[in-house]
């Protein structure tokens, strides 16, 4: 009995040491962000794998961009559909979650999420698509490392060239040249609402894009001017 216990309390141990040791990696790399560009991501990474999947040779659409060469209208357009009260919580939009949970339970499913720009950059980043309440864990987790770290004005920029846009295609500049061959600062307040309509599903967006989603668009514009960013 006394072995038993032994070797519980030691692969306890060994979790916690495990788990400890994951969260300084990813403190770290949030730390070290603060200040320096990210180069690659797990989003990227896992698109550029299906990419290459059929295409050995593909690469990813992706360019670096200051946060003074984005288009403020884009910056608007971002914050009014994917987080209006960005400036205001600290990472975690209560409100927004409660409503989200609201949603879901109205219709007996998962579909709203109430993420905030913080919570998806941290997924982006570090994450993968697959929903489980482990990710979500660790997701809030480094969402509180961000916000930690990090201004507002930062979260945003790295936001705004990390986010996907479409099949291989990440970060504002690379998706305004995509689509309407401009730079990210020549984005116009139309084209940035369309951009920020497409970001709950790039892929498909970036292929499809209906009735529905430039009825959003449109309301989005409508919010755009009285939106404040970092």
């Amino acid at each position: 009995m006394r072995r038993i216990f032994r070797w519980l309390w030691r692969s306890l141990l060994a979790v916690l040491v495990l788990g400890l040791g994951i969260q300084a990696w990813f403190f770290a790399h949030v730390y070290y962000w603060r200040d320096h560009s990210p180069i690659e991501t797990r989003f990227m990474r896992l698109a550029l794998d299906d990419l290459r999947a059929k295409n050995p040779k593909a690469k990813l659409a992706h360019t670096w961009v200051s946060y003074e060469r984005i288009s403020v209208h884009l910056k608007r357009a971002i914050v009014a559909a994917e987080d209006s009260r960005f400036l205001e919580h600290d990472g975690f939009d209560w409100d927004g979650i409660q409503l989200a949970l609201e949603k879901n339970l109205a219709r007996g499913k998962t579909r709203a999420g109430g993420s905030t720009i913080t919570q998806q950059l941290a997924k982006n980043l570090f994450l993968t698509p697959r929903r489980s309440y482990l990710r979500k864990a660790q997701e809030a987790a480094i969402a509180v490392m961000i916000e930690t770290l990090w201004s507002k004005r930062r979260i945003l920029e790295v936001y705004l060239n990390i986010a996907q846009w479409g099949e291989g295609i990440f970060g504002a500049q690379a998706a305004a040249q995509h689509y309407y061959n401009v730079s990210a600062a020549n984005l116009s307040a139309a084209q940035s609402a369309r951009l920020a309509v497409m970001l709950p599903n790039p892929r498909r967006y970036g292929r499809i894009f209906g009735p529905a989603q430039q009825t959003r668009a449109k309301r989005i514009l409508g919010y755009m001017g009285g939106t404040g960013v970092p």
